[in-house]
């Protein structure tokens, strides 16, 4: 009998249809080992080794794994094939190595994708673990834990208790920072185009100025509305002449099939869904949907991937479908260059595990998000094998006395990839005309105009923004935004990201006293570090060491030189029950008033206009299960953690830690909760309790 090991249930279910009685699937849930939580948990005077714990939610998987681990013949890791899966295949090794059966082989094996063909394949073509990329996670992990453990108490002493500093996290925040710094400092500046409407017979016509005599104008030339309104003058007073018809065809490439940050970035522009959201439900086509014939089959490839490559059969499938449907001439075969130095998280671009799986033919089985994110994947997958999009550019040159307009059309030849994946192209098509014809003018028109300072990044803008500037990795794009959101540094409104107080007074600190730390090219390096390690171009101890040793220094420095009272400011108000005065604190609500004399005298008020966040309800759109009147509702603890609890409290006391999903268990029918971006029940005493992905 022969043992593999998956992660999730999903996942063994779904390969367990493809094999025989031989073979016994388990899941062991994730990571089964990890630093302990009480302590820094790394031993950095003997080459940062770290001290492994497997966490008590854990013990009982592991304990099970061991037991039928002891029978098995041979034992395949299958975990994820990026760093974190390499990290979870060696500390499977690690606790099942102990077992006494001498002759038992372990192998790992990995596959982009959950079908018959993969897991069979992979499993004829087992290999070693691979101990480069085992090294740069615990290498990330240790860094991160180093980061976090040794500069969190120092905020706690300096700003208040809860605060946490990353690596990567705290990069991030500044970055949002920055653009709200850059969007308090625009100044708007005005400008005016001018445009003449105009027609020949019955063929209507727009033209923009934009020249006069020689001089083309600059965006800014005609900056006040006198200006604008002289230029209306003249205009109007003239006779209009076409001087040169200029045509052009333009060529447009279809967009490459999509990695992890565009189809977030995608999903986001086209179906609004958040970062969060795509994964969970593309986690859901990759582990396996149930259709036809009752079978699970996993839809798409692996889902976190910075690579753009595609498989040999993926091609031949995607010509023969494409030759099928469309005909030769839209068929262009295509290999796509990946843009990062490694492609660490996987080996092929995100795509369907089979092109003739085609999104209509499933659809009844597929729920409405999972359908429209499917049907993306597809279509984007397809269209990156198509000929280019024909446009034909059009521009009228027009006199107008001592001015010059231009009228501009565009036209769409030949659709190409365009005609599976449309983009928001207008088509603006000019009648014919001929160059001396004369034009009738209808009107003259002057816009005024005002520059808007840079946008507030959203999810996909964010996104974009880490990859550019190589912060980050596919797999830790979401828990990034979603940490900085749980630590209240930065807030979500209509879709976009504002700091906080409290991230901006962290952010205050890090950058004056820890600048490295939020240092965008510093972070970018450091990961290029991890990827150095996985590719043995750099030692596992060497990468720490030379982070460390500064920072260690830096930060036993800074202890002793940042006061107490950073954020503390002088007001003149004294205190009413001692006569201190009064100082201005700040708090993870926000700030308030309180007395100089603390400890001695506890007295604290809030600051007029100050909002008390403690009392702020987020409505999450799910009704109480238990009085059936109230609504769940996010809240805080009097430490700052948030919960889920009924907006009728005191009178009703339902409370969770997790948010609800508003969906109900098919077992017990308790209210689904989230962890992560898995879902589980909410009744401890339920089956389902334990972590799942339900298909």
């Amino acid at each position: 009998m022969d043992l593999i090991i998956v992660e999730s249930p999903t996942k063994a279910k779904t390969i367990s249809q493809f094999l025989g009685k031989n073979f016994i699937i388990k899941s062991c849930n994730g990571h089964v080992r990890d630093l302990p939580k009480s302590k820094t948990g790394v031993d950095i005077e003997h080459g940062f080794k770290p001290q492994y714990v497997i966490p008590t939610k854990k013990r009982k998987i592991v304990n099970e794994l061991k037991k039928i681990a002891q029978s098995a013949d041979k034992i395949y890791f299958a975990s994820d094939e990026d760093r974190e899966g390499e990290a979870i295949a060696w500390h499977l090794q690690q606790i099942l190595k102990t077992n006494k059966n001498e002759n038992q082989k372990t192998y790992r094996i990995s596959f982009h994708e959950i079908t018959k063909e993969a897991i069979k394949k992979a499993l004829k073509n087992p290999r070693q673990i691979n101990l480069d990329l085992v090294n740069a996670q615990q290498a990330r992990r240790v860094l991160d834990r180093l980061v976090g453990y040794q500069l969190s108490p120092l905020l706690w002493e300096k700003i208040f208790k809860g605060l946490s500093a990353g690596r990567v996290q705290s990069p991030t925040v500044k970055l949002i920072i920055d653009r709200e710094k850059e969007i308090k400092k625009f100044k708007p500046q005005e400008y005016w185009t001018i445009s003449a409407f105009l027609k020949s017979k019955n063929n209507p016509l727009e033209a923009k100025l934009r020249q006069e005599n020689n001089h083309i104008f600059t965006k800014f030339e005609i900056n006040s509305r006198e200006k604008a309104k002289q230029i209306c003058k003249e205009l109007e007073k003239t006779e209009y002449k076409i001087t040169n018809i200029d045509s052009r065809e333009i060529n447009k490439s279809p967009m490459p099939p999509f990695s992890t940050s565009s189809l977030q970035q995608e999903a986001n522009a086209k179906l609004g869904f958040s970062a969060k959201q795509t994964m969970f439900i593309a986690q859901k086509l990759y582990e396996g949907i149930k259709l036809e014939n009752k079978k699970i089959i996993g839809l798409i490839t692996y889902l976190r991937t910075d690579s753009l490559n595609l498989s040999k059969e993926f091609l031949t499938e995607s010509e023969k479908i494409i030759t099928k449907k469309y005909g030769k001439k839209y068929l262009k075969i295509r290999h796509y260059k990946t843009k990062s130095k490694i492609s660490q998280e996987a080996h092929e671009a995100i795509r369907p595990t089979s092109i003739f799986r085609e999104p209509e033919k499933i659809k009844e089985y597929l729920d409405e998000k999972q359908y429209k994110l499917y049907n993306l994947i597809w279509k984007r997958a397809i269209a990156s094998q198509m000929s280019e999009a024909i446009l034909t550019s059009t521009s009228l040159n027009i006199s107008a006395s001592k001015y010059q307009l231009r009228a501009k059309g565009l036209k769409i030849k030949f659709p190409g990839w365009l005609k599976i994946y449309p983009k928001k192209q207008k088509e603006t098509s000019l009648p014919d005309f001929r160059v001396k014809q004369k034009l009738k003018l209808i009107k003259v028109e002057a816009q005024q105009h005002f520059t808007e300072p840079p946008p507030r990044y959203n999810e996909a803008s964010l996104v974009k923004k880490l990859e550019e500037i190589g912060i980050g990795r596919p797999s830790t794009y979401v828990p990034i935004i979603s940490t900085i959101q749980t630590r209240n540094y930065v807030q979500k409104k209509q879709k976009k990201f504002y700091p906080t107080e409290t991230g901006q007074i962290v952010n205050e600190l890090l950058e004056s006293h820890f600048p490295e730390i939020v240092n965008y090219n510093f972070t970018a390096k450091m990961e290029n570090n991890l990827d150095d390690i996985a590719q043995r171009k750099k030692k596992y101890v060497m990468v720490l060491d030379n982070f460390y040793k500064p920072f260690k220094k830096n930060l036993m420095e800074k202890k002793e030189q940042i006061s107490k009272k950073f954020t503390d400011e002088k007001t003149d108000e004294k205190c009413p029950k001692c006569g201190r005065k009064l100082i201005i604190k700040t708090g993870r609500f926000g700030k308030f008033l309180a007395c100089s004399g603390f400890p001695e005298c506890r007295f604290t008020k809030n600051l007029e206009g100050q909002n008390d966040n403690k009392n702020n309800k987020e409505k999450i759109g799910v009704k109480c299960p238990k009085c059936k009147e109230g609504e769940i509702v996010r809240k805080r603890t009097r430490k700052g953690k948030f919960f889920y609890g009924c907006s009728a409290w005191p009178k009703c006391d339902f409370a969770l830690w997790n948010e609800p999903t508003g969906e109900k268990c098919p077992k017990c029918g308790s209210l689904m909760v989230k962890e992560g971006e898995k879902v589980k029940c909410s009744n401890k005493e339920c089956e389902n309790s334990q972590l799942k992905k339900f298909s």
